[in-house]
């Protein structure tokens, strides 16, 4: 929860075996609601050519013990198809079902490294139903202040 700083690294094109990244910076604000039962992430990206806001949409069911994790870009605010998963060995692992350019995708979140002060967060693709995935997006958080 709270304020963070945010470090990007973005593939500038997914799927087609780029490998030119962007890096760039921005903020995120993380605040819990339901009780803990999920949380808003707020975020602001920074992106070359043109900033954006974002919102992350995490919610946990405590009969599967499963989050659900949505997105919604701020260029266009749908909510993206979410991805579930857990937390084990302090890894969150989460995948899901999206299209990416008219072709159906895999979609992983990874959560890793994640302390007081720092998380680490990666999106992978996979256009093989997950037999091997392309990372395509990155960020380090580190506690702003």
């Amino acid at each position: 929860m709270g304020e963070w700083d945010v470090r990007h690294r973005k593939l500038r094109r997914r799927l087609c075996d780029d490998v030119e990244w962007m890096e760039f910076g921005g903020r995120a604000t993380v605040r819990a609601v339901l009780d803990g039962f999920g949380t808003i992430d707020e975020n602001l990206i920074e992106e070359p050519g043109g900033g954006y806001s974002a919102l992350a949409l995490r919610l946990f069911d405590p009969a599967t013990a499963l989050w659900s994790i949505w997105w919604v870009d701020g260029r266009n605010p749908v909510l993206q198809p979410p991805v579930a998963g857990r937390f084990e060995q302090g890894v969150g692992s989460f995948f899901g079902d999206d299209v990416f350019e008219k072709r159906p995708i895999r979609v992983r979140f990874l959560w890793s490294g994640i302390s007081e002060r720092s998380a680490n967060w990666e999106q992978a693709f996979s256009a093989d139903g997950g037999a091997t995935w392309e990372t395509n997006w990155t960020m380090a958080f580190e506690r702003a202040g």
